[in-house]
């Protein structure tokens, strides 16, 4: 017997061109089946009509947190995001000079039962934290990774003000991580 949840939605959150998209699930005797990504569906909504050439998979302990990244320039990258084990706390930051949500932020708890996705578009900074052991992250992209063109922001960036939901002491963060600007510093750059 199939059972189609009928709960598939997009919403654009408060910063413009930013959306969740919640996705359906077909499940049976089986186990469950779930279309992850539908080029006919993103086109009928024209700011996620982009064209992905990237698909990226990471893997991370419980706390580690990666980011806030973005590329610059003609590399910039929108990123369609996911989880497909575990639990996240993603965040995404208008870093668009002149938009009116600009150093605004917005989080979302992603996990591999939510059927949540985020779109990222280009023009904003992005991170996440593993809330699990062995969260399994997703994100595909519009553009190639450049290393001349990464940047990013320090996470625990006092004008930012992001709560990540961990103790700070708690949280793992890369060396390359720690030594990324404060907002600040790349609004003045």
């Amino acid at each position: 017997m199939q059972i189609k949840q009928k709960d598939m939605w997009v919403r654009e959150t408060k910063l413009k061109g930013c959306y969740i998209i919640q996705l359906d699930r077909y499940n049976d005797e089986r186990g469950s089946f779930m279309e992850t990504y539908n080029k006919f569906f993103y086109k009928n909504h024209s700011e996620l009509n982009v064209t992905y050439v990237q698909d990226n998979l990471s893997v991370s302990n419980m706390y580690v947190l990666r980011g806030l990244h973005f590329q610059t320039g003609e590399h910039a990258q929108a990123k369609l995001v996911s989880v497909v084990k575990g639990s996240v706390l993603d965040v995404v930051v208008d870093i668009r000079v002149g938009s009116p949500t600009y150093g605004e932020h917005v989080s979302v708890h992603l996990t591999e039962s939510n059927r949540k996705q985020v779109f990222v578009p280009k023009g904003f900074a992005h991170g996440f934290i593993s809330l699990e052991m062995g969260s399994i992250f997703t994100y595909k992209c519009d553009n190639y990774y450049n290393k001349e063109s990464e940047s990013g922001i320090i996470f625990n960036d006092k004008d930012l003000d992001i709560d990540w939901k961990i103790p700070s002491e708690l949280i793992v963060v890369s060396e390359k991580d720690l030594e990324l600007p404060t907002f600040r510093d790349i609004k003045n750059s």
